[in-house]
């Protein structure tokens, strides 16, 4: 299904004139708040394409009604998001759950919806139909050179299937390690798994980014050959300046200082995205925004300070996409949540005010420091982001139009009570 604009016009002008009351302190009092709305206008956030069913544990999935069961349903599924909030104009697919089978077709009915293709997301974590060799002991660090050469050409096959839809970026993430000491020889398994990948960063074109993913642990429990940022920082600064670090917010030991990674990573020149979700103890999956929201903001905080020390543009210098499991959620209401949960931490950042924070830094001024990061934070930006979104053609409540329009019980309707998605 597709939303027609008078349906989100007739939302917007119920809603238009407590909208205004509230936006009137940003217009009257704010020196830069025009400027905070255009950047939210071209901030877009990528959606992965595997995130638009209900996700699940080791213990149990229970689908919900009305997932898409192929690429155009998803496609479908992120045109609408995308329609609601104007900030959802991407996808990222993964191979081989998503595989176009006809890309030229797939990349047409993208445009109709103003999604374009963001990072491509290759996969050796789990074992495909008719797969000659496995990789339950691990894919590019594996020990026999012949499950290696299978997990290289599988990724130079992804990055063939992106440029055939104008991506440019390929996202390795490994689940290659180990589960007990003894298991695996640590320096073979990193020298194995570097020169997997020089295979592959030599079938990057010329315009492409290899973005090298960490995780602290999980499926593997002893040991995981990307484990940290600095495995990824060392990966990509031996392959060459295509390559660079994806941050996924999940994928660090719990109470890691993500900010201050983000601040070194941006000043080495070698952060590449970002992966957004949320976690209470590991890697969750959860809305973005819903556990810790000022660490968010402080990540945020770092994200825009750094982007602008390189002169870089806050929409296009990083890759942003959300990396989430919704077991209990609806999807897009889910994803809905998420991304207004990152504009929002945006926004505040934006609100900092870096002169004055860098002067109480230089004079050594901790609680000063302190009040101007939390004096951001603890401003109410909602106002500013949904004014954002209906310049851009948006709804000013996108989550609260979407279950007015009963877009769920419609997409039941046409698929069906018992579908289930492709991918996890």
């Amino acid at each position: 299904m597709q939303l027609e604009s008078y349906q989100i016009a007739d939302h917007n002008n119920g809603l238009k004139e407590s909208h205004q009351r509230k936006l009137a302190y940003w217009t009257d009092e704010v020196a830069n708040a025009e400027s905070i709305i255009s950047k939210l206008i071209d901030f877009q956030i990528a959606i992965p394409s595997w995130a638009l069913g209900t996700g699940g544990t080791r213990f149990g999935r229970f689908a919900g009604g009305g997932e898409p069961r192929s690429l155009e349903e998803k496609l479908e599924d992120i045109g609408l998001l995308h329609a609601l909030n104007q900030s959802s104009g991407a996808i990222s697919l993964h191979i081989p759950w998503d595989i176009p089978t006809d890309p030229e077709a797939i990349k047409q009915l993208a445009a109709q919806y103003g999604i374009r293709f963001d990072a491509m997301n290759s996969n050796t974590f789990q074992d495909q139909p008719n797969q000659p060799m496995s990789y339950k002991f691990g894919s590019l660090q594996h020990v026999d050179p012949a499950v290696r050469q299978q997990a290289i050409e599988h990724n130079i096959d992804v990055i063939k299937q992106g440029m055939a839809l104008g991506s440019d970026s390929l996202t390795v993430w490994l689940s290659d390690g180990s589960c007990f000491p003894g298991q695996l020889n640590f320096r073979k398994a990193f020298d194995r798994t570097l020169s997997s990948l020089q295979e592959i960063y030599k079938a990057l074109p010329d315009d492409w980014k290899m973005l090298v993913e960490y995780k602290a642990y999980e499926p593997n429990f002893y040991s995981t050959t990307i484990g940290d940022w600095g495995s990824s920082f060392l990966y990509a600064t031996k392959l060459g300046p295509k390559a660079f670090t994806l941050v996924d917010l999940g994928h660090h030991l719990p109470n890691a200082n993500i900010e201050q990674i983000v601040a070194i990573l941006l000043n080495e020149q070698k952060l590449g995205g970002f992966h957004f979700n949320d976690s209470k103890y590991g890697d969750d999956d959860l809305t973005v925004g819903s556990i810790k929201p000022y660490q968010l903001f402080l990540i945020f905080n770092e994200l825009v300070d750094g982007l602008d020390a390189r002169g870089l543009n806050h929409a296009t210098g990083l890759g942003w996409m959300i990396d989430a499991s919704h077991n209990v959620k609806d999807p897009l209401e889910d994803l809905l949540q998420s991304v207004e949960a990152i504009q929002l931490a945006y926004a505040q950042a934006l609100l900092v005010d870096r002169v004055a924070l860098e002067e109480a830094r230089e004079a050594n001024d901790v609680v000063r420091a302190q009040e101007i990061l939390q004096e951001a934070f603890r401003t109410d930006v909602r106002p500013l982001v949904a004014e954002a979104r209906l310049r851009a053609g948006g709804a000013l409540n996108p989550l609260a139009l979407f279950r007015q329009l009963t877009i769920r019980q419609k997409l039941i309707g046409e698929r069906g009570s018992k579908t289930v998605a492709t991918g996890l």
